[in-house]
């Protein structure tokens, strides 16, 4: 025991940098790792020898499917959404540019389908044909949001949409689960600290017992290995509030469940089910051509009713088949003139639809082990990596401690 103590005296300062070193290896291995689940969003290296891709963006795909489960089956109700939408305050909002639209839009038609008649008219003629049409505008629109409702399934795939974005763009993937676990990141690199500090003095104790050169990397592996588990355990274990005492212990994400409803509500209202969005998976996803067979039977119905009475004469001026092309023009000019028309009404919708709320309220109502699962997949997958990733660490900064004691 004298020369345990004779060598501490004599090499204290390295006996006293062997906790920090051991609490700088624990936080370096918990950054890194952290680090490695988000980046780089593309492979970097040799295939297949070497190289890496962060955990989420390479598994991006499973990834987005897993947060569109979620999102779909408990967090968002698209027909409650829709039903926000009050048609006369839409009309309101988008009621001047949609006259200029129909006012383009019948005369294009005309032109294009009859232009013999529709130059022989006098202006006055052309105006009031055209006053006539707008003024069955906004019950054209209501109509149009009535069918879209009745037949939301129909024309949107919102789970199509939301994989796909999430799919194509994996920054805003690594985004959605790194903002919503910022503070559990931060945990895991001060757990690495505490834990690493604690383990180092015993390392210190052994190494001044042993004089193994073994002693320093071996723990150092275990260090890295060992915090990283338990850091990661306690982010989500115990899910429920488990009372020790006067301490209560639950898992960090769980006990942030309200904040973290927040942010990804707002993450979802604000980047990936906006109304531009929305709005291009109508157009433009897998059932566009539903919407399309919709607007025209709406545009349809609004023609017919628009030439009434006066039908067999524009039959026999027109003709049957023309007024068909006719009809089929301005439907298609009409959905072409839905995200010019919609821009002007986005504030409106994005407050009446109100998503980052009903994405709280409902995430907030979550079982543990399904609000687990909106971050859990992140982890799982290659969790065994990050682990191992920080007890190699571990070792080598171990090993490097050696030659210092050493030499």
């Amino acid at each position: 025991m004298d020369g345990v103590l004779a060598d501490f005296a004599q090499h204290w300062p390295l006996y006293t940098a062997i906790p920090f070193i051991a609490a700088l290896i624990g936080y370096v291995t918990k950054r890194v790792a952290i680090e490695m689940m988000f980046r780089p969003l593309e492979f970097v290296g040799i295939r297949p020898i070497f190289g890496w891709q962060g955990v989420v963006p390479k598994h991006g795909g499973r990834m987005a499917a897993i947060a569109t489960d979620l999102l779909t089956k408990n967090l968002i109700d698209l027909g409650e959404v829709i039903g926000r939408i009050q048609p006369d305050r839409l009309v309101r909002e988008i009621e001047q540019p949609l006259l200029r639209a129909i006012d383009d839009l019948a005369r294009d038609v005309m032109a294009k389908h009859h232009p013999r008649l529709w130059e022989s008219l006098p202006p006055m003629a052309q105006d009031l044909i055209v006053k006539q049409l707008q003024a069955g505008s906004p019950k054209l629109v209501r109509e149009l949001l009535d069918e879209v409702r009745a037949n939301l399934d129909g024309v949107l795939d919102v789970k199509h949409m939301t994989v796909e974005r999430l799919t194509r763009d994996r920054a805003l993937l690594v985004r959605l689960i790194r903002e919503t676990s910022r503070p559990e990141m931060a945990f895991i690199a001060r757990c690495g600290i505490y834990f690493g500090f604690v383990l180092g003095i015993v390392q210190a104790v052994v190494w001044a017992l042993t004089k193994n050169p073994w002693v320093l990397p071996v723990f150092g592996g275990a260090i890295g290995l060992f915090t990283d588990w338990l850091a990661i355990k306690m982010i989500f274990l115990p899910r429920r509030p488990v009372k020790i005492g006067p301490i209560t212990l639950q898992g960090k994400f769980q006990r942030r469940k309200a904040e973290v409803a927040r942010q990804y509500g707002e993450i979802i209202a604000r980047e990936v089910l906006t109304v531009p969005n929305l709005l291009d998976e109508l157009l433009t996803g897998p059932r566009a051509d539903r919407l399309a067979a919709l607007v025209r039977r709406v545009v349809a119905r609004a023609v017919d009713e628009q030439v009434g009475l006066i039908r067999p004469l524009v039959s026999a001026t027109v003709g049957g088949e023309r007024l068909r092309e006719m009809t089929a023009t301005a439907a298609a000019g009409s959905l072409a003139q839905m995200p010019y028309l919609l821009r002007h009404a986005e504030p409106y919708l994005v407050e009446a639809m109100d998503l980052a709320n009903m994405v709280e309220r409902r995430m907030i109502a979550l079982t543990p082990e399904e609000y687990e699962n909106l971050l859990r997949p992140a982890f799982r997958q290659e969790e065994w990596k990050l682990i191992a990733v920080g007890g190699v660490i571990g070792f080598v900064v171990g090993e490097l401690q050696v030659l210092l004691m050493l030499h």
